[in-house]
């Protein structure tokens, strides 16, 4: 296929070169229109559901509306989490999503939803609306509106915002991308009618009343319209005020004829809604801001382009003297990050152009591989368009134009050696016989080395499949590097056999190679610096693997002591700095304080270019924030220009250090805008560590997140420890007096009313001022709302008339309640945030866990978790510990697939670890702890790393081929042969990834792991495939692994060994020889065989239960078969008969219980087997200890026959001893020959039972009680082998009840004659009825007994086992007794009596004979014992395998 392509490509140059153009023209297309941005978008998939009641305390939040919202949301499809947050006037609830539902489709969800949800909510409390359609990444530009110095007295903070909302707000709406424009500070304008009690009173005129007069003079109507003198005049009645004097005008009462206007009871002016946020900037003051925030999957860099014009626009339209100032813009991190990932892959690709030029030592060959380089991105960069995929950090971040263009380094290598190699030749043919013995040259050079090629990058390709796996955030983070890496390797794959062979036929010359290049002068030199390597090597093999297992166990170590972290972060190039005021503080006491704060940091540090703080929550709070919390953004100068500190974790506690001595005892949080941004999205907390306490009681909970924040405060790296504020919130708590109410028959509605209107005021129209529109609200006057005071002595007015205080009717008093209710999942919580610096994620949590559990003690039903990104991390890692196994197995699957040989593959595999301990050192060195970064860097280096040990071994193999016998010779040899391209190979990769792991600028720390990884493990995994890999590949080559033989039913030995193991169930004395010898015979065993091929035959018989009739094919001609022309027709049909269809069904239930009686029956066979071969054995073994006792004996008898004949001889003993000795000499003699025929006798059935082609030995010579065996497992076998022939037995009776069905019949047929134009169709349906049934009735008979018969006889079956198992039992306690009699005391016996007769022998106490007795005695005991084991090891073997 491969070969086709190539030769295709080289007849065809111009249509690839065409073909190149297009992917080059597509491209650069795609570049231009490819969303560019600085990180991947990892918020997850949710939606904010917001809902503000400006009144209400954060009690009544949760209680009247969070609580409804998150019982409506609970029961949506594919919900995760959900989150919430009530707080005084603000509920969010976050509802988490499954990101394969989609954007849109949750939000249509949830707004059928809100509805629900709405009803549950009491009326005016608020409307629950979903907050816009961004992400994390969504703020993309943030401004303030400027006044220049000269006009700072024309303009108010109220003019700024009105500015802002009718002027620039309008105008930046409506640009393509941008979902929402927020806006933040300032006060929004209002007519306030500030109602005065005190006349009120006096005119006996209640707030209602004035009330009720504004509403009703402000107004319009319509009356249609007149037709007069052919025209129609359309009648407007406009009653709308346009002033405060119009407001003033507006008569409340008229008393005696004498009109109340609104300004005798209250004072008309401008005022404004009260607020909860505001905006100050560079110790200035208070200032008005805009935030744009982008829709969900927006181009970036896009959408805040059209932003910057649209502004250019606006601005002049702006009034004289404002501007808009673009403090914070994502644009500048996209072009900083941009700019890192431009400049690492320009760098890169130099450095692997002039690797590639330097060894290939041809620069025409350079030229054309780096070639591909441009190409293979552009490729990616296309399908990255195609794919949606965006160009940033993390999905450019991976591309290694080393690692890409392996391939065609491979190619173009051999192409040109193979060129300059036939350059004698090639130049004296003409240009056009030149050319053409060139196509030849490359077509056969790039078909040998495609094979090689492909395989190397297929290896790397599957290497990123489990990453594709991970989801989550981290799947977000790594997913699109792996499909952009992939797209750049598949681009790579495709020029290898179109362009490469092209270009390499066209450019390349016929030009001998000079032997005193550069190159090879390299070569030489690194060769004759690698030979003494490999020869000492060689020469101490032991070392040299004892040594690279060292640096293994060394790596493992460090690793272990490593930290981790999610993924490092990346340095945004501005701060966010969160100070934490007391809860309750004022919105005045904060603007104070932050202002404070902008001037402490721009006065001290010049780094600092702006400082703009965001206070509470915007006018679409998605970030809910309350009036003491703030984000004070620090703008920072590029890092040439500043002289306080070096980095930027020194500046962050240098600012830190300059606060606290300002302002003493405030704590301070330290963050950047995204990463808080993405930490509160996905986690709901704003640190990189939230310690998140579960429990009921707010009390508890915020009690236990202070022992915990002092528990953990001296943990190393926890800076910026923060406990969420829930508690402390200051309130006027009224309390009604139910009593007194009721006496003045008023209701509690209307004093809430009441309060309502005096203090927070209550809308009552709109007034115009040309387009602009303001709300026209009704309070009481500044003057009384100053205190607890005017809250008592408020006016309410009764039914009476009369007006009373409030303080008749209420207790009124200072308390203290929740600042804010956090849940998640319902389940309300506290968090503790850490922020980490100086240290690594990993350690951190690890410590404050720690920590937490030693010193903090939780109540019942109270519980502690960790997010933040630790979450992720954890997340992460779980997935990588899936991943990791998968890619390394993979790797080993097609290493297996490549050499065909799991020895060869295993070698080439040792490259994995050993890269690895590269990886973990650099690491190290670099004081980088384990992040999800590295980890996706070590997946990567793992298909790298082998790709050169394929090259070696493959070399290896082809010169053992060649005939080199001397192994230390064909290392050297082919060691030297592949030094190059194995260098060339490994320094492109590596040093391609060099600018990545050096490089300083903006998001270098994200790449920087993984380059780490892939440098320093490419490092050792060279010295390992040019050292270790030799020496691995001398040792195992020169054992001789006997290949097993694969005979047909080998697939199911491992199931059957698994059986043995576990039906012959030693608990804890497992005999290794034995279950070798069981394992051997059901290999090789032909009983067995021939049963496993009858289970085989029943499982085929399975699918005969579905055999029909054979068709019925016909022909026919029937002259009274005749059509309407008079004519006969020729007939042709079909016809088929079937069975009843469940008939099929049911005959298929038939065979597939006579298979599993069959399964059943086969198991019994090797059940009965294993038992032979056991007994069989322990006999072996039994007749074996025999011999060896008896030969004890034989030397004794012996020694005595000769000692007796020499005694004779000097005269010392009598005539009968010398007999008796020679005697038992013989006796002994006789009985050793015994045994031996017997055990030769028993081997012979050991034999003929195993039936394999070795002979069967046993070792062991010491026979042990067999204990601890079960019986269920083969109890369960007969058990199964019973209910599978009553399974067959009921079936068979289903089988014959099908009989009564009828049978069908179908029939199709085609008529014609000559005299017809069309034929004539038919077809017939029939069904064949059993009318004679007797025999059906008789067969279900037959059937319905045999079933019957067989459970007598399978009751009849158990109660036997039954019977043995207690008969066999009690045999076995009777041998256990003399067992246990040896064991206890025939033992001791047995060697006591040798041990005295012994003695008393030597010392003339006994005679010979009285000697002789003794021993029979000792060895009658023995052997006694010895029978008696026997027995009990064959019993309990009969009771195993239930030989009944």
């Amino acid at each position: 296929m491969l070969e086709k392509i190539i030769a295709f490509s080289l007849k065809n140059k111009l249509i690839v070169l065409l073909f190149t153009l297009g992917v080059l023209g597509f491209g650069l297309f795609s570049v231009f229109q490819i969303s560019i941005g600085a990180v991947p978008d990892i918020t997850n998939n949710q939606v904010q559901v917001i809902t503000t009641s400006r009144n209400l305390s954060t009690q009544d939040i949760e209680q009247f509306i969070t609580y409804p919202v998150e019982i409506e949301m609970a029961n949506l499809p594919s919900v995760k989490e959900i989150r919430s947050i009530s707080k005084f006037g603000l509920s969010v609830v976050t509802i988490v999503f499954e990101d394969e539902i989609g954007t849109y489709l949750p939000r249509q969800l949830i707004a059928e939803k809100i509805k629900a949800a709405s009803e549950k909510i009491p009326e005016g409390f608020g409307t629950p609306e979903m907050g816009p359609i961004t992400t994390g990444l969504g703020e993309i530009y943030q401004y303030t509106l400027e006044v220049k110095p000269e006009y700072k007295n024309q303009y108010s903070v109220t003019d700024l915002r009105t500015i802002q909302d009718w002027v620039v707000k309008r105008q930046l709406s409506g640009i393509k991308g941008v979902v929402e424009i927020n806006t933040w500070g300032g006060f929004l304008k209002q007519y306030e009618i500030a109602i005065n009690s005190a006349s009120l009173k006096a005119m006996n005129i209640s707030a209602s009343d004035v009330f009720t007069a504004l509403e009703k003079n402000n107004s319009i109507a319509g009356g249609a319209y007149i037709e007069k003198v052919n025209q129609s005049y359309f009648i407007r009645g406009e009653g709308k005020v346009s002033s405060i004097q119009d407001i003033e005008n507006i008569v409340v009462k008229n008393e005696s004829g004498l009109p109340v206007y609104v300004k005798n009871v209250a004072e008309v002016r401008f005022g404004h809604a009260n607020r909860f946020g505001a905006i100050t900037g560079n110790g200035e003051g208070e200032k008005v801001l805009g935030q744009v925030m982008m829709l969900k999957g927006g181009n970036s860099k896009q959408v805040i382009d059209d932003v910057k014009h649209r502004v250019v626009e606006i601005q002049k339209t702006l009034p004289k003297g404002v501007y808009i100032n673009g403090f914070l813009e994502r644009s500048e991190l996209v072009g900083k990050t941009t700019f890192t990932v431009a400049e690492n892959l320009i760098l890169g690709c130099l450095i692997v152009i002039f690797v590639v030029v330097l060894l290939l030592g041809n620069w025409r060959s350079g030229l054309v591989v780096a070639s591909v380089i441009p190409l293979c991105l552009l490729f990616a960069i296309s399908f990255m368009n195609i794919f949606d995929i965006d160009a940033n950090l993390m999905s450019l971040g991976a591309i290694d134009f080393g690692i890409i263009i392996d391939g065609a380094v491979i190619i173009v290598e051999f192409i040109a050696f193979q060129i300059a190699h036939k350059s004698r030749h090639l130049v004296g043919l003409s240009k056009e016989q030149q050319q053409i013995e060139i196509d030849q040259i490359t077509y056969k050079s790039a078909s040998k080395m495609m094979n090689s090629a492909i395989f190397g990058q297929l290896i790397i390709l599957i290497v990123f499949i489990p990453i594709l796996s991970l989801s989550g955030v981290e799947g977000k983070m790594f997913k699109p590097m792996a499909m952009t890496f992939s797209f750049a390797l598949l681009g790579a794959m495709l020029f290898c056999f179109t362009y490469v062979p092209v270009v390499s036929s066209m450019f390349l010359k016929p030009k001998a190679e000079n032997p005193n290049s550069l190159s090879n002068r390299l070569i030489n030199k690194l060769n004759a610096l690698y030979l003494p390597v490999i020869q000492w090597a060689l020469n101490n093999t032991k070392k040299v693997l004892y040594g690279a297992l060292g640096l293994l166990v060394i790596a493992v170590t460090i690793f272990s002591t490593m930290g981790g972290e999610f993924i490092p972060t990346l340095d945004e190039g501005d701060f966010v700095i969160q100070p934490v005021l007391k809860t309750g503080t004022s919105l005045s006491k904060t603007i104070e304080t932050t202002t404070k704060i902008e001037k402490i940091i721009l006065d001290n540090f010049p780094e600092v270019s702006q400082v703009v703080s965001r206070i509470g929550a915007a006018e679409v709070p998605t970030d809910p924030m309350s009036m003491e919390e703030s984000d004070i953004i620090v703008k920072l100068k590029p890092k040439s220009e500043w002289v306080s500190a070096a980095s930027k974790d020194e500046l962050a506690d240098k600012i830190k250090k300059a606060i606290e001595q300002k302002i003493p005892n405030m704590e301070i949080e330290f963050t950047q805008p995204i990463e808080m941004r993405f930490n509160e999205l996905i986690s709901g907390s704003r640190s990189d560590v939230a310690v998140k306490i579960f429990g009921e009681d707010l009390d508890v909970l915020a009690r236990k997140a202070s022992e915990i924040e002092k528990a953990i405060k001296n943990v190393e790296g926890a800076s910026d420890i923060i406990i969420e504020k829930t508690e402390g919130l200051p309130q006027m708590f009224v309390q009604y007096d139910r009593s007194k109410i009721a006496r003045y028959g008023l209701n509690i509605s209307d004093l809430n009313e009441v309060i309502a209107l005096g203090f927070a005021g209550k809308t009552v129209g709109n007034v115009f001022e040309g387009e602009k529109r303001f709300d026209m609200v009704i309070r009481l006057n500044k003057n009384n709302r100053q205190d607890i005071e005017d809250l008592r002595n408020l006016y309410v007015a009764t039914p009476s008339g009369e007006q009373i205080p409030l303080r008749e009717l209420a207790t009124i008093e200072y308390t203290v309640g929740p600042a804010k209710i956090s849940r998640d999942n319902t389940n309300r919580r506290i968090v503790v945030g850490i922020n980490v610096r100086n240290r690594d994620l990993q350690s951190v949590v690890d410590d404050v866990r720690t920590n937490i559990e030693a010193k903090v003690k939780l109540p019942s039903g109270y519980r502690v978790t960790y997010g933040g990104q630790f979450e992720n991390l954890e997340s992460a890692k779980a997935r990588l510990l899936i991943a990791v196994p998968i890619a390394l197995f993979l790797i080993f699957i097609m290493l297996h697939f490549a050499f065909g040989s799991i020895k060869e593959a295993i070698m080439v595999y040792s490259a994995i670890p050993l890269s690895a301990v590269g990886g973990i050192l650099f690491l190290w060195m670099r004081d980088l702890p384990f992040s999800i970064s590295a980890g996706v860097g070590f997946i990567a280096l793992f298909g790298i790393a082998v790709l050169n040990g394929i090259v070696l071994i493959e070399h290896f193999k082809e010169l053992k081929h060649q005939g080199m016998k001397d192994m230390n010779e064909l290392i050297l040899k082919g060691t030297t042969d592949r030094l190059r391209p194995v260098l060339l190979t490994a320094a492109a990769a590596a040093l391609g990834f060099l600018p990545m792991a050096i490089s300083s600028s903006a998001g270098a720390e994200v790449q920087r792991p993984l380059a780490t990884v892939v440098i320093g493990g490419l490092f050792t995994a060279t010295l390992l495939t040019m050292i270790v890999l030799p020496i691995l590949f001398k040792v195992l080559d020169s054992k001789e692994f006997k290949k097993p033989k694969f005979k047909k039913h080998v697939s199911g030995t491992y199931i059957i060994l698994f059986f043995i193991g576990t039906s012959f169930g030693f608990a804890q004395d497992r005999n290794v020889e034995l279950d070798a010898i069981l394992a051997n015979a059901i290999q090789n065993n032909k009983s067995l065989k021939a049963g496993q091929l009858q289970v085989d035959k029943m499982k085929a018989n399975i699918k005969t239960a579905y055999d029909f009739e054979k068709t019925n094919v016909y022909y026919s001609y029937d002259q009274n078969n005749l059509a309407l022309n008079n004519q006969p027709l020729k007939v042709f049909g079909v016809q088929q008969s079937f069975l009843f269809p469940t008939v099929y069904g049911v005959q298929r239930k038939v065979n597939q219980a006579a298979y599993e009686q069959e399964q059943a029956r086969f198991e019994l066979q090797k059940n009965k087997l294993s038992l032979e071969i056991s007994k069989t054995y322990h006999h072996i073994v039994y007749l074996q200890q025999q011999e060896a006792t008896y030969k004890y004996l034989d030397s004794l008898y012996q020694n005595f026959s000769k000692a007796s004949d020499r005694r004779f001889e000097l005269g010392e003993t009598n005539y009968l001893e010398k007999i008796t000795a020679q005697a038992k000499y013989r006796q002994i003699q006789t009985k050793l020959n015994q045994l031996d025929k017997e055990k030769k006798g028993q081997y012979e059935l050991l034999q003929a039972l195993v039936q394999s082609e070795d002979k069967v030995r046993v070792k062991s010579v010491i026979m042990e009680p067999i204990n601890n065996l079960t019986i269920t497992t083969n109890k369960e076998l007969y058990l199964t082998y019973f209910e599978s022939v009553t399974k067959s037995y009921e079936n068979n009776i289903k089988l014959q009840n099908q009989n009564w069905l009828p049978n069908l019949n179908l029939e199709y047929f085609q008529g014609k004659n000559n005299g017809i134009s069309e034929s004539l169709y038919g077809f017939q349906v029939g069904v064949a009825v059993p009318l004679f049934f007797s025999g059906n009735v008789a067969k279900s008979k037959v059937a319905k007994l045999a079933l019957q018969s067989w459970e007598q006889e399978k009751q009849n079956e158990e109660q036997r086992i039954e019977a043995y198992i207690l008969q066999s039992k009690n045999t076995l306690d009777q041998h256990q007794q003399a067992i246990t009699y040896y064991t206890e005391h025939g033992k001791k016996l047995a060697a006591e009596i040798i041990k005295v007769a012994d003695m008393s022998y030597k010392h003339g106490e006994i005679d010979f004979f009285q000697y002789i007795k003794s021993l029979e005695n000792a060895t009658t005991i023995q052997m006694e014992y010895l029978d008696a084991l026997l027995q009990y090891n064959k019993t309990q073997l009969d009771l195993q395998y239930l030989n009944y």
